[in-house]
């Protein structure tokens, strides 16, 4: 396979799905910004998780013909590639960009931790997890498309509860398991 030698995580960010799960899911408002998720943080899961250097793919619908400079400038601060895309209105530009991408990893050597609930990438990773890799998908579990539990092997994370992307617990009401209830986090 084309691509580095070195063994490399590539972490893809659906940034406006898991904004717009978590603003009219989870808040059922607009995130202030001390509710967003700390970037940074999934970066550091990605790495630890899998021991190994990370590449972070962050996409951007810019179809409007701006860009969150002071946005981008932070991604850019955080070792994250941004990659704004634009396109027509009835274009799903971020979607199409990110299962190109997934259809080139497909053809590299590296693994793949995608940050997205949504089910229009379930062909992509399916593919991916036909090859020697790990594959995960990371967001709320409670909001990830049904169609994910029907891949075998791909590797299921909450970007709350187990990459910590929150500085503040959400007001989220969810199944827990009991081996991994903490009530100092309700009291």
């Amino acid at each position: 396979m084309p691509g580095t030698s070195e063994s490399v995580t590539y972490l893809i960010v659906d940034g406006e799905n898991i904004d717009a799960t978590l603003g009219n899911s989870v808040l059922e408002r607009r995130p202030a910004p001390a509710e967003r998720p700390r970037w940074e943080r999934l970066r550091e899961f990605a790495r630890d998780t899998w021991r190994q250097p990370v590449k972070g793919l962050f996409f951007l619908n810019a179809s409007g013909g701006a860009l969150p400079m002071p946005f981008v400038r932070a991604l850019l601060s955080m070792d994250y590639r941004p990659i704004p895309l634009a396109g027509s209105s009835d274009q799903k530009v971020v979607d199409i960009g990110i299962q190109r991408t997934l259809e080139a990893i497909a053809r590299r050597s590296g693994n793949v931790m995608l940050a997205s609930h949504d089910g229009d990438f379930l062909p992509q990773l399916g593919e991916l997890l036909e090859g020697d890799r790990q594959v995960a998908v990371v967001g709320f579990k409670e909001f990830l498309n049904a169609g994910f539990a029907e891949l075998p092997g791909l590797q299921v994370f909450d970007i709350e509860e187990d990459a910590d992307c929150f500085t503040n617990v959400l007001p989220r009401v969810r199944i827990i398991d009991l081996e991994s209830f903490d009530p100092e986090r309700f009291l």
